[in-house]
């Protein structure tokens, strides 16, 4: 699917000519901006991304999750522009956690509900099906396993530690400033080193829109300072952070890029052995981090027909 010119009131992707809403709406203390898809009224499908990433790269899935019955919800995260910059500087993945099951309620889902997440939005995803299980029918999450496959990859694996450099990178205050030089030139080459071979010019577009200001920057930055740095952790939240490392009892697929240079499919492949078996792990072939817009149509299928 190819983004043509936008509608009013939407944007128009290709010959599925399907609407995709720009909406706003309160949770938890935050303005969320998302992008959405299907009836008021049918089950929602919460669709949570990560970094460095915004709600666009769902837009190949929201289509065929609305085709398939849902009211499909991409969220732009806390600190993520058009979202507002949470007054409360919780960045923790707890916070995201309770952040969805905050969306779950204003946006009126109810038991018929799934949820998707990617990267930061996996274990948001996690958290928040742990902590609330009768909000969410099934679960899917990408490029981050659920369990504790990447924490102990950080402790055995050499290979994904030298991988997750930037993450300590972030702990340091200059990286606001590199991180944010040549128009987020960064940004770029973490795209080109975790999805090799894929064309992320429009990918990286949008997360520059929503990144480009210093204060959106710093939040995002913020997830990662609040998760092995300095960074505030909200003692209030220790229940939702502990549930980010957990495993979802409702079925749950997690799918993985074959090509992921962020996080090697070897995690993926530890974390199959250690969960249970109402988790299906599977790689999608010809897919790196961002595998959902690397290869939409293997993905849109395996997801629909998962949360169908």
């Amino acid at each position: 699917m190819t983004l043509v010119a936008s509608p009013p009131g939407g944007l128009r992707y290709g010959a599925l000519v399907s609407t995709i809403e720009h909406g706003s709406i309160s949770a938890n203390g935050v303005d969320f901006a998302y992008l959405a898809a299907g009836d008021a009224g049918a089950p929602l499908a919460l669709c949570l991304h990560g970094f460095p990433d915004s709600a666009h790269s769902w837009r190949h899935l929201l289509p065929d999750l609305a085709a398939a019955g849902f009211r499909a919800v991409a969220p732009f995260q806390r600190g993520y522009a058009p979202t507002s910059v949470p007054a409360d500087g919780r960045f923790q993945s707890g916070a995201l956690a309770v952040d969805a099951n905050a969306l779950h309620h204003a946006l009126g889902g109810d038991e018929r509900a799934v949820i998707i997440g990617h990267d930061w939005g996996a274990p948001a995803t996690y958290g928040a099906a742990v902590l609330e299980p009768t909000r969410w029918r099934r679960v899917v999450g990408m490029a981050v396993p659920p369990g504790g496959a990447v924490g102990a990859a950080f402790v055995s694996n050499v290979a994904q530690l030298k991988r997750s450099w930037y993450m300590f990178f972030f702990q340091h205050p200059l990286s606001d400033l590199v991180v944010g030089a040549n128009d987020l030139a960064f940004i770029d080459m973490l795209w080109a080193d975790w999805s090799p071979g894929f064309d992320a010019s429009t990918e990286v577009g949008h997360v520059k829109d929503a990144l480009r200001d210093p204060a959106n920057l710093a939040a995002a930055l913020g997830y990662y300072r609040a998760t092995l740095g300095a960074g505030y952790r909200d003692p209030e939240l220790d229940g939702a952070q502990q549930a980010t490392q957990g495993i979802p009892t409702q079925p749950t697929l997690y799918l993985h890029g074959a090509t992921d240079g962020c996080i090697g499919t070897e995690v993926a492949e530890f974390a199959r052995t250690m969960l249970p078996d109402h988790v299906t792990v599977e790689l999608i072939d010809g897919a790196g981090h961002f595998l959902q817009v690397e290869q939409p149509a293997a993905v849109n299928r395996r997801v629909v027909e998962f949360v169908s």
